[in-house]
């Protein structure tokens, strides 16, 4: 008997659960800025960092974050993630999201200027951009497809006081790197539909050494929930939703550690667990380098 064609959707469907782990973990999302010891110029370091996702045991996916707040009232951030080994020959998938805006050093505050996404599954290529103006309102939205480049209105009750995820990442790193809480609600706007995102705290851990992850030590755990607001949501829970809502029936929301590497550098994630019905899906720290320091997996 023929496989049934469903067979390739429900491929699809399963590669976009594990692959959306990259994507949106970094974006949870967070509040207003905290307040940061006053400095002149920025004297942030640079920091790089390599993650692997593991599925049921198996590395399926890679990413690369570079946050950076060196450059005096700039800041500039990028997630690279793409799938591996056996995923990447079932649902090959790659993309780089991208932000960059103004940034006050004195008070850690980040105002988004523009944000973009570059997506590729198999050959379907797709690039976003947001543009934001920095008194924080919504400037446009730009999509790129094989339709070609087009720019599109979009009601106001959607992108009206909204940020883009990883600027909204930078505020929560910054709070955790003071000796502040992990925890905030922003909201964002994706292109089709507004949520709110929302760290909620758990408290401080010990992060033991382990052979998959770079790190070991003190670490901020907190939990990561959506909500949506308005936009085009389906009834039945999927995406990123499907995911949430599997691990909330298992009594743990989607969960982050973050922790200090670098003096007057914003915290980074360590560490990231989500419970699905496929099974627990870890994101481990397999590099770092900053502020003269380089850590690097073993392999």
């Amino acid at each position: 008997m023929a496989k049934p064609k469903a067979s390739k959707v429900s491929r699809k469907a399963w590669a976009a659960r594990i692959i959306s782990l990259s994507a949106i973990i970094f974006s949870a999302a967070v509040l207003p800025l905290p307040a940061l010891a006053a400095k002149d110029v920025n004297t942030a370091p640079r920091q790089e960092m390599d993650y692997d996702v593991y599925a049921g045991g198996f590395h399926v996916v890679s990413s690369h974050l570079t946050v950076d707040t060196a450059k005096k009232n700039r800041y500039y951030l990028q997630l690279a993630a793409y799938t591996h080994g056996m995923l990447a020959k079932l649902a090959p998938w790659k993309g780089i999201f991208q932000s960059e805006g103004w940034y006050d050093a004195k008070t850690g505050s980040a105002t988004a200027e523009k944000h973009f996404s570059d997506t590729t599954w198999r050959t379907e290529k797709e690039i976003n951009e947001f543009f934001y103006n920095k008194n924080r309102t919504f400037k446009g939205y730009r999509i790129t497809d094989k339709k070609g480049a087009r720019d599109e209105e979009k009601d106001k009750a959607l992108t009206d006081g909204t940020t883009d995820v990883l600027t909204s990442t930078l505020a929560v790193m910054n709070r955790v790197a003071e000796g502040g809480k992990c925890e905030g609600r922003d909201e964002i706007f994706d292109g089709d539909r507004r949520y709110a995102l929302i760290f909620h705290p758990v408290g401080e851990v010990e992060l033991k050494k382990s052979d998959l992850n770079v790190y070991a030590g003190p670490a901020t755990e907190c939990t990561v929930e959506v909500k949506p607001i308005a936009g085009k949501w389906h009834d039945k829970p999927r995406g990123w939703m499907s995911i949430q809502e599997q691990g909330r029936a298992k009594g743990t929301m989607p969960t982050i550690w973050l922790a200090k590497m670098a003096d007057g550098a914003p915290a980074v994630p360590v560490r990231i667990r989500v419970k699905t019905d496929y099974g627990t899906l870890f994101m481990h720290m397999t590099g770092y380098k900053g502020a003269g320091r380089t850590l690097a997996l073993k392999r």
